[in-house]
């Protein structure tokens, strides 16, 4: 059984940071990319960062471009996202998900979701 599992959200202050953690279990890691989306209040879920499985390749949602920073461990089974230069635009429920084989942005090609985690950046 895949599991997914979110941690590390929270209140922040605008400009301040946090890193976000996904712990995965039931599945071969490294042979998944990983991605983060997130959804905020009377908005459509949407793309925020991916990572493939080797971890040599990742990419941004251009609104979080140079501000976060997506990374795995294929040791740990882990995959984070640490977030600097938070503004309140990004407050949302913060998913990570699995995606057999390429890395896409499209929530359509991921498998597997986690539960969510809140993070609120306060202006």
């Amino acid at each position: 059984q895949v599991q997914l599992v979110e941690s590390g959200g929270g209140l922040v202050q605008a400009g301040g940071s946090l890193r976000l953690s996904c712990a995965a279990s039931g599945l071969t890691f490294s042979a998944w990319s990983m991605g983060w989306f997130r959804q905020a209040p009377g908005k459509e879920r949407e793309f925020v960062a991916a990572i493939s499985g080797s971890g040599g390749s990742t990419y941004y949602a251009d609104s979080v471009k140079g501000r976060f920073t997506i990374s795995r461990d294929n040791t740990e089974n882990t995959v984070n996202l640490q977030m600097d230069s938070l503004i309140p635009e990004d407050t949302a429920v913060y998913y990570c998900a699995a995606e057999f084989g390429t890395t896409s942005r499209q929530q359509s090609q991921y498998l597997y979701w986690g539960q969510g985690t809140q993070v609120t950046v306060s202006s």
